[in-house]
This record gives C-alpha cells, sequence and structure tokens, in this order.
C-alpha cells in the first residue's frame, strides 16, 4: 500500500469517526436499522449515542409478536426454543407481554406449584424467571395455557393465521409503550377480587376504557361460575369492548395467595383516546366457510384502521375443523380474507367471552347484560387497534 492511499485511508476514517460521534441526524438514521436490544448495548458508547437511541425508542410503537409450532426439537416447548433468538430481532422495548401456549405440551402449573406432579406433560427447564428475563426489567409478563392456539406465524402482518387445535403451538406478543394508549394488566382470585382491586386495576369507573380482554382458569371448579359472575357484571354495564375466554391455567404472574387449582382471572385492560375495538359472535348456526366469512365481514362496520391493528379469535374447543365437517382453519381463513393485512391470536377454550359490540369515540354498539357476555360452542371474533 502507498504512502498517499494509507493517508486516504487515515482522512476517511477520521471524518467518519468525527460523523459517527458528533453528528446526531446520521447517528438516529443509522440506529433505526438495530433491533432494540443491540440499541440498548450501543446506548452506553456515549451521550450522543444513547441520547439518539432514547429517540430511537420513542418511535418505536409497532406491536411485535413471536410464534411457534410443531413438535420442538429440544426439553423444552417450541415456542420458548425459539423466543429468547427472535426477541433479540425485535424493533421495539416490550412494556408488557402476553404469552399463550397449548396446555398439552406446555405444563404451566409446575411454574405455579413446584409439588404439582398430577400432569404428566413434558416438563420444561424453563422457569418464569428465566422467561421474564428475556424481558426488559418492569415489563409486564402473563402467561396462560388453553387446549388450543390460533397464531399468525412470525414475520410479515399479511402472514395468513393458523388454527392449532393439536400439537405444540404458542405465541407471545409484546406490547411497547405507546402514547394515547394504557395496557393494564390484571390478576385477581376469590381472595383478592373487590370492587376496589377493580377499580384499581382501571375496570371500573374508568370513563377511558375501552377494551377488556380477559382468560378465566379454573372456572369449573366450585364457586367458579360465581366468580366469574363476579367479573362480569360491572364490566358489562362499561362501555368497554369485553373479550375473552376461559383457558386451562395461568402460570405467570404466580398467586402466592391461593392455593393449588384455585380459580382466578387475569387480562389486559386498554384505555386511552386511541385504543378503538370491536367484535362479533359467530354462534351455533355459524356452521360454513361462507357463513363464517359473513360474520366476520360485519367488523368492517367499525372501520377501523389497519395499522397497529391485532384481531383476537376466543373459539370454543367443540368448534374447528369438527364442526366445518372436516375443514381445517376456517373461521382463520375467513377472517384474512376479510382482513388481509390484520395478525390474528387467540384461543380454543372452555367457554367464550363476548359479543356483538363496537367501541369508537363516543360510539357504543353493545348489549349491557351480564349474561349475553357467556357462551358456548361460539367464537367470538374482534379487532384491537392500539394507535
Amino acid at each position: 500500500m502507498s504512502e498517499n492511499q494509507e493517508l486516504c485511508e487515515s482522512f476517511q476514517d477520521s471524518k467518519a469517526s468525527y460523523v459517527l460521534s458528533n453528528v446526531a441526524e446520521v447517528v438516529e438514521r443509522i440506529l433505526t436499522f438495530i433491533p432494540t436490544k443491540s440499541l440498548l448495548r450501543i446506548a452506553s458508547v456515549c451521550r450522543l449515542w444513547r441520547n439518539c437511541a432514547r429517540r430511537v425508542l420513542r418511535t418505536q410503537q409497532q406491536l411485535a409478536w413471536v410464534s411457534a409450532c410443531g413438535p420442538s426439537a429440544t426439553e423444552v416447548h417450541s415456542l420458548c426454543s425459539v423466543l429468547a433468538e427472535e426477541v433479540e430481532k425485535v424493533f421495539l422495548l416490550p412494556k408488557t407481554v402476553l404469552m399463550m401456549v397449548d396446555s398439552e405440551a406446555f405444563n404451566g402449573q409446575a411454574y405455579c406449584y413446584a409439588q404439582n406432579r398430577a400432569k404428566k406433560s413434558r416438563q420444561s427447564s424453563h422457569s418464569v424467571e428465566e422467561l421474564n428475563q428475556l424481558f426488559p426489567k418492569g415489563c409486564d409478563f402473563m402467561g396462560i395455557t388453553t387446549p388450543g392456539i390460533v397464531l399468525t406465524p412470525t414475520g410479515t402482518w399479511s402472514n395468513p393465521p393458523q388454527e392449532h387445535q393439536e400439537g405444540e403451538a404458542g405465541f407471545a406478543l409484546m406490547f411497547p409503550s405507546i402514547e394515547g394508549v394504557h395496557i393494564k394488566p390484571f390478576h385477581f382470585c376469590k381472595k383478592t377480587v373487590s370492587l376496589t382491586a377493580l377499580r384499581e386495576a382501571g375496570l371500573v369507573e374508568n370513563p377511558e376504557l375501552r377494551v377488556v380482554l380477559l382468560f378465566i382458569y379454573e372456572a369449573y371448579r366450585s364457586g367458579g361460575a360465581r366468580f366469574l359472575n363476579q367479573i362480569l357484571e360491572p364490566l358489562s354495564k362499561s362501555k368497554a369492548l369485553i373479550a375473552g375466554g376461559l383457558v386451562e391455567n395461568a402460570f405467570s404472574p404466580p398467586r402466592p395467595c391461593c392455593c393449588q387449582g384455585a380459580y382466578g382471572v387475569m387480562g389486559l385492560a386498554l384505555s386511552g383516546p386511541k385504543v378503538q375495538g370491536a367484535s362479533v359472535l359467530l354462534d351455533q348456526d355459524v356452521s360454513n366457510a361462507k357463513a363464517a366469512e359473513a360474520t366476520v365481514r360485519r367488523l368492517k362496520a367499525a372501520k377501523i384502521p389497519e395499522k397497529n391493528t391485532l384481531g383476537f379469535m376466543f373459539a370454543c374447543v367443540g368448534r374447528g375443523q369438527n364442526y366445518y365437517n372436516n375443514q381445517s382453519n376456517v373461521e382463520a381463513d375467513a377472517f384474512h380474507k376479510v382482513f388481509p393485512n390484520t395478525p390474528l391470536f387467540g384461543l380454543f377454550g372452555n367457554g367464550e367471552i363476548g359479543c356483538d359490540r363496537i367501541v369508537k369515540d363516543d360510539y357504543t354498539l353493545c348489549d349491557d347484560d351480564s349474561d349475553s357476555l357467556q357462551h358456548e360452542y361460539t367464537t367470538v371474533m374482534s379487532l384491537v387497534h392500539f394507535g
């Protein structure tokens, strides 16, 4: 290498160093291409990079998810196998994480109660603490097991959703801090539920409450039905969209106040002027693909924006392939046909919660009877816009 070439390269290096150390616009532009976990590490380089990283983080307000299906090649659930790797690639700082996995392959109770050995599903070496460590400190992590899973494969928002009534499947939805949207997790058991607790969770006397996603576990036990009515009665009087289902169990966060097998409820209360929601009920009369699509299409009346909107499907275990004369993925395909750029997530459970309801601005179309929120052999299909 000649002396002139060495001087030229040295000059170019010094120019690059100057730009990366002093020109915030260039640094900020570069950092937009860096996944969030790497971005947080880079922020410690210098004050300029830290300030640029903070500005970039404030712009990352789009939802993200990781999903997995099929048998795992390791001793852990297939979702746990890919979650650690995929979390490194996301472009957001998770504030709340909702994880759902099939109850057959994932023994969530092992996380809650070390002494429980009643279920013979595969034990996972992952603990709740290890799963929590994948996400930032202070991130609310909620874990649910349910008989079946509805998911959209990791990748683009237009990926076709899939129904998994059998086999290993799961997903983790990651919600960042979003301007104009307040996501409040809640978790109650019979010992902690009260009007005061509901008020503190933002479920009652909250004029900005727009959507409630709730999941009841162990509801078949004695007292479970009364407990469910205790939750739904005040919610049915609100103008919020109520949607969810009866699931198998909740493995995170644990409830140390409860004994093994106690029933409870967990979920997310979504408040704020930018939140919109709508849902339709596919009742027992909807038994073919054409009828399913026609019912889902009614969600179009809500005119909810596509960007930052998720679909949620809460179906009875009695529906799915057997219900539609051995046709698979009927309801998920119907949703994708109507909303091709909206990812769909959800579950097959032991009961459904929801009704025909639209919540937009000051307009609400709904039923106000708590009994109308509880169903069997139906599917509740919902849209939720996060601003």
